[in-house]
């Protein structure tokens, strides 16, 4: 049974796999290419998602942040931005980060404390994952801001759950977007937890998007387990934003499988019914699948070629990663001060002191 917190203005794909009338004209006007690229990177961002778990699970990453049921959100809403656009992820959108052109042996560098994982590669629009939670929302308006003073076509998108709207940042980055029109895109990914607070405990108001009234930009709320409705949402997003009328929130419906971080556990907060239903019934992944073989543009041969495939494409990243040479000592200090205080240049002096001595 679907709660009335669960209910969306747009959904073109039912969770067996079905097609709406609506979704039909859509799903027909696509390429045939774009129907499979929402798979493939789907697949894809799933892989990885599971080894990163395990590799964390045996020691060979730090605490790491699940995804696994937010893929379609992810896919479908990274795939309508075009390189020009800048993108300011959470630590869970590891599906965006690598659409726009991070390598996964960088996004598993990222979970290893390496520097390296945070630093786009050369004309990447990209950010590195904000952990604070919601500070990246003022930062894309920002970016939106200096876009419209160079009269750039370049819009801004801030990923963030729905935790983030808790805080204050939140509202001032929709103010001051609503406020001056400016081209930005809040993306909510509504996963239903704020790690155990549950949204019905930190929201008055029963949906994030109906939130947009408050400050004059379109709101609309699209069942986050639908690729095909979440990548016409973001589109129509895109196209407001670069042809000059303004922001737009996002609400993507949907929900994290496992916990919060490999840190969590959540089955002290979530009963097992609710996480039973979301998995078995509402999975992004198998709603596509089944829609794709009904189709004929996909075999299940096909299906377990391509998961192999991503398997060996994560083996490789990983190899990758694990064999960067180690960093050096002075990483401790790099990237903290532009200009290092006298105090904390004593600091590292002792320190590297002590590390030869030891060595």
């Amino acid at each position: 049974m679907i709660k009335q917190m669960d209910r969306v203005d747009r959904q073109y794909l039912t969770p067996d796999g079905q097609l709406s009338s609506e979704g039909r004209q859509v799903w027909e006007d696509l390429p045939r290419e774009r129907k499979l690229d929402f798979h493939r990177w789907m697949v894809q961002v799933r892989t990885f998602d599971r080894r990163a778990i395990i590799l964390q699970r045996q020691g060979r990453i730090g605490t790491y942040a699940p995804l696994e049921g937010q893929e379609a959100a992810q896919v479908g809403s990274a795939l309508a931005l075009s390189a020009e656009d800048w993108i300011f992820p959470s630590y869970r959108d590891h599906g965006v980060t690598l659409i726009a052109g991070m390598p996964l042996s960088q996004i598993l560098l990222c979970w290893m404390g390496r520097i390296e994982g945070n630093q786009a590669p050369p004309g990447v629009r990209l950010l590195p994952p904000y952990v604070p939670i919601a500070t990246q929302m003022p930062q894309a308006v920002g970016a939106a801001w200096a876009s419209r003073l160079k009269k750039e076509s370049a819009i801004s998108v801030a990923y963030f759950g729905d935790g983030a709207t808790s805080e204050g940042d939140f509202h001032e980055a929709c103010n001051f977007a609503g406020v001056f029109r400016l081209p930005v895109i809040f993306f909510c990914q509504n996963n239903h937890y704020a790690i155990s607070v549950p949204f019905t405990r930190q929201s008055a108001t029963p949906t994030v998007a109906e939130r947009a009234a408050a400050y004059n930009i379109p709101g609309i709320r699209v069942d986050g387990n639908d690729v095909l409705a979440i990548y016409t949402a973001m589109a129509e997003a895109v196209k407001r934003a670069r042809d000059g009328q303004g922001a737009t929130l996002i609400e993507a419906v949907t929900y994290r499988k496992g916990s919060h971080t490999t840190a969590d556990d959540a089955t002290r907060y979530r009963e097992p019914a609710e996480v039973e239903e979301w998995v078995q019934n509402r999975d992004p992944l198998p709603r596509l699948e089944k829609l794709l073989l009904a189709e004929g543009l996909l075999t299940e041969s096909e299906i377990q070629e391509w998961e192999e495939h991503c398997a060996e494409t994560v083996e490789q990243a990983v190899k990758e990663a694990e064999s960067s040479p180690a960093p050096s000592p002075d990483h401790l200090f790099a990237h903290v001060y532009e200009v290092p205080p006298p105090e904390f240049r004593r600091q590292q002096a002792e320190w590297l002191q002590e590390g030869k001595r030891d060595g």
